[in-house]
């Protein structure tokens, strides 16, 4: 079996300029529950979780802050680090007891595009709660999607420093990959990378309970007024449900369940054929793919990319 240092996806942090819309948004219509805020810094959590929140919201220009994965302990961090160092990977700082929200020990680096990524252990856990049948609120972060100008070799950086393995990919007919689907632990992908005209945030993606409380959630946040940019649907690569929306920021953002989960040792990644259109949606709900819909997920440049957030 397949032994990884790095555990699991622990949270996404943003930096956004309408700090107190995206907040109110997140938490009055998407279904995140705040809890710890001080002045423009926003710690939101998903009931059903027992990370300490998942997502992080600060007052800032527009960029990707950083993304937190968890290890499962501290010689594990050490390890982690000490190879991470052999590697000349850039860090941000050494392992150290950390002193934000939940606290723990971790360290940060900058991954070959320059996005901060958190290591920790340790830290504080909340107790979550069964979502009830038919609520529709996220039950936890179920994956971030990188763009990158440069598709393989962001992916490959994963795969050396950190050991994830390619899941599926998405092609062109000539057979020019368009995105990589990476997984840490026997959830098909934990990250993926797409191929974008520059470096960027694709998407969050949220678990929801099952597909009733999916359905009614991505009606619920149509009522707010948000626009979907694509779906309902469903994946072929992870064979997961889609429905995605644009947040205030204008980050692309997705209600999914079902996510498949592989066995590291027979499971054999897949090339899906972009042109296929079952490809992108088996069910053949979700408008056709295109550009237009593509270039919604580009997003703006990331403009903070090999720059530390402040906390």
């Amino acid at each position: 079996m397949t032994e990884r240092l790095v555990s699991h996806l622990r949270y996404a942090a943003l930096a956004v300029p309408d700090f107190a819309v995206e907040r109110d948004f997140f938490v009055n219509h998407w279904g995140l529950t705040e809890v710890h805020a001080q002045d423009g810094l926003s710690h939101l959590a998903a009931e059903a979780s027992s990370e300490p929140f998942i997502l992080r919201l600060r007052r800032a220009d527009k960029r990707i802050d950083l993304a937190g994965f968890a290890v499962r302990s501290r010689a594990d961090i050490h390890a982690l680090a000490d190879k991470l160092h052999a590697e000349d990977v850039q860090f941000v700082h050494e392992p150290q007891e950390l002193t934000g929200y939940s606290g723990g020990y971790g360290f940060r680096v900058f991954d070959g595009d320059g996005r901060v990524l958190e290591f920790s252990t340790g830290y504080e856990t909340r107790t979550p709660r069964k979502i009830r049948e038919r609520e529709p609120i996220p039950a936890k972060l179920s994956h971030l999607v990188f763009n990158s100008a440069d598709l393989n070799r962001t992916a490959q950086w994963y795969v050396d420093h950190l050991d994830f393995t390619i899941s599926d990919s998405l092609v062109r007919p000539d057979g020019t990959e368009m995105m990589h689907f990476l997984r840490c632990n026997p959830t098909h992908h934990s990250i993926a990378v797409a191929m974008g005209p520059h470096h960027s945030l694709h998407h969050l993606s949220f678990e929801m309970r099952g597909i009733e409380e999916w359905m009614r959630g991505a009606g619920k946040i149509l009522r707010s007024g948000a626009r979907m940019v694509w779906g309902p649907g469903r994946h072929n690569a992870g064979d997961n449900t889609f429905a995605y929306f644009l947040d205030p920021a204008g980050n692309t953002i997705e209600y999914t369940t079902e996510l498949s989960m592989v066995d590291d040792e027979s499971w054999e990644p897949h090339r899906h054929d972009i042109s296929d259109l079952s490809t992108q949606d088996q069910w053949g709900t979700a408008a056709e793919m295109s550009e237009l819909v593509a270039r919604e997920s580009f997003n703006d440049i990331d403009k903070g990319l090999f720059v530390a957030p402040p906390v």
